[in-house]
């Protein structure tokens, strides 16, 4: 018997939490800053080099950082991704 292959719409929760979860835990003050630096390769590979370093940095700032991570929730990325048509 074969496993049930999980549907779109799992995959796409299930990607969904995992950005929500990374947003969330860049949020923590000064522990927040920890996630930041663990993350930073993949904001790289998303961004480019620039917009990802300079993302992490500013995520990086505890309070600062709190607050960029609370407006992008709702918002949407500040720098956005390098294979994003949005400007």
């Amino acid at each position: 018997m074969g496993k049930k292959k999980p549907t779109i719409a799992r995959k796409i929760v299930h990607a969904g939490g995992w950005q929500i979860a990374k947003r969330t835990l860049k949020m923590v003050p000064f522990g927040g800053t920890a996630v930041v630096v663990i993350l930073v390769g993949s904001d790289i590979r998303q961004k480019g080099l620039v917009g990802g370093l300079a993302n992490s940095g500013l995520d990086a700032i505890p309070f600062f950082g709190l607050a960029k991570n609370a407006v992008e929730l709702f918002r949407g990325d500040f720098i956005p991704d390098k294979n994003s048509k949005e400007a």
